[in-house]
């Protein structure tokens, strides 16, 4: 699978690229752990959003049992009375399988709130829903992608015979 290393420049490339699309006013945001963290404070910083919320999601890792797993395990999610009737972008890093994110959404809509699905790079090739995609996303690629917070688990064997990339 072809790697895209991402420096913090490029990301605030695709964070400006991001803002224009999103219109009007948010009354809160959710990132998804650990991935939406990084994106969703940035985005949070440049939309003035303030109520910032966040979700735990976990798939089962054993490839076997999670062909098997209809739910997802809900380790840290919002309470209903801070998601009903309210317009709220949903953030994470990437949409791949799709999986996390759309388990995100719709719990949020079965609460009653309007959820936003925000990305920063969309992976339709991956994806396991073919008639959802996020609302928003600045890049659409079929990479696996490193972001520059997670350099060190991203690069094993892909750099043994290159030079070191430059961070920023």
């Amino acid at each position: 699978m072809r790697k895209e290393i991402l420096t913090w420049h490029d990301v605030d490339a695709l964070i400006d690229s991001l803002v224009p699309q999103l219109r009007g006013t948010f009354d809160a945001m959710i990132m998804i752990t650990r991935g939406g963290i990084i994106p969703g404070g940035l985005l949070s910083e440049r939309l003035d959003i303030r109520h910032i919320l966040t979700a735990a999601v976990d798939f089962s890792l054993d490839v076997q049992q999670a062909k098997l797993l209809a739910w997802p395990e809900f380790i840290q999610f919002p309470s209903q009375d801070k998601l009903v009737g309210r317009r709220i972008l949903v953030v994470d890093d990437v949409w791949g399988s799709g999986r996390h994110i759309t388990a995100v959404r719709s719990r949020v809509e079965a609460a009653g709130g309007h959820p936003e699905p925000c990305v920063l790079h969309y992976n339709p090739y991956r994806t396991l829903f073919s008639k959802t995609a996020p609302q928003y996303y600045a890049a659409i690629t079929d990479a696996f992608i490193v972001y520059p917070w997670e350099i060190d688990r991203g690069l094993e064997g892909i750099l043994a015979a290159s030079p070191q990339p430059q961070v920023n």
